[in-house]
C-alpha cells in the first residue's frame, strides 16, 4: 500500500471487464498512482452490467465504474480525470498549462473517437465477435495510426516530454490493436512510445486475448 494513502481507507473497487482496454486505462491509472484497489469482475455476458443494482452506480450499464469510499464514478475517462485531481498530488499527469491541459483533452477526445471506432471496434470484431464492419475498422486504425506516427516523431509522449492522461486513455487499445487484425510493424514511433509506457514504474498490463476461430 503506498504510503501517501491512509491505511484505514478502504481500497478503490473497479468494476470491470478484465478484457476491456476501457477499463485497463483505469487499472494503469490506478497502479501508476500506487493506489490501493481491487477489482470486481461483471459476468457481462449474462448481463450483470444491465442488472439494477449496477445501474445505480453505472447508469449506461458500462464498465468501468469505481467505488471510492461512497463515492460512484462511470465512463473511464471521467475516472481518470477524477483519479488525478483526487490523488495526483504532485500533478504529474495533467499540465497546469493551459496549451498542454487543452491537448492532453483533446486526445482524450480522440480516445473516446478515433481510437474506440478503429482499433477498440476492430478489436471488438475479433475478440468479442461484435458486427461491425472489420475492414473499416481496421481502415480507420491505421488513419489514426499514421497521424499518431507524425506526432510522435519529435516528441517521447502524446504530449511533450512527460506521461500525461493523454498517454494513459490511448495506451490500452493501442498496445493491443494486433489482436483486432491492425499490425503496428510500420509504426516504429509508435512502438517506441508503447515501449516507454511499458517502461514506467509500476506499470499493470492487459492479459492478451485470443482472437475468435
Amino acid at each position: 500500500m503506498n504510503s501517501r494513502f491512509s491505511s484505514t481507507a478502504a481500497p478503490i473497487r473497479l468494476f470491470r471487464n478484465p478484457k476491456s482496454g476501457h477499463c485497463h486505462r483505469v487499472e494503469l491509472m490506478l497502479a501508476l498512482l500506487g493506489i490501493p484497489y481491487e477489482t470486481i469482475d461483471l459476468d457481462m455476458a449474462n448481463g450483470a452490467h444491465k442488472a439494477s443494482e449496477f445501474l445505480k452506480i453505472s447508469p449506461f450499464g458500462q464498465v468501468p465504474a469505481i467505488e471510492d469510499n461512497g463515492v460512484f464514478l462511470s465512463d473511464s475517462n471521467a475516472i481518470l480525470v477524477y483519479l488525478t485531481h483526487r490523488y495526483d498530488g504532485e500533478q504529474r499527469f495533467m499540465p497546469s498549462d493551459s496549451l498542454a491541459a487543452a491537448e492532453v483533452q483533446r486526445w482524450l477526445s480522440v480516445a473516446a473517437g478515433e481510437i474506440a471506432s478503429g482499433p477498440c471496434a476492430a478489436r471488438l470484431v475479433t475478440v468479442f465477435g461484435a458486427p461491425f464492419d472489420h475492414e473499416q475498422t481496421i481502415a480507420r486504425a491505421h488513419a489514426l495510426f499514421a497521424v499518431m506516427e507524425s506526432h510522435l516523431d519529435q516528441r517521447h509522449y502524446l504530449v511533450g516530454e512527460r506521461l500525461t492522461l493523454a498517454d494513459i486513455a490511448g495506451y490500452s487499445y493501442i498496445a493491443h490493436a494486433p489482436e483486432g487484425g491492425v499490425g503496428l510493424g510500420g509504426y516504429p514511433n509508435i512502438r517506441g512510445w508503447l515501449a516507454r509506457v511499458e517502461a514506467l514504474p509500476g506499470f499493470v498490463g492487459m492479459a492478451a486475448s485470443p482472437i475468435l476461430a
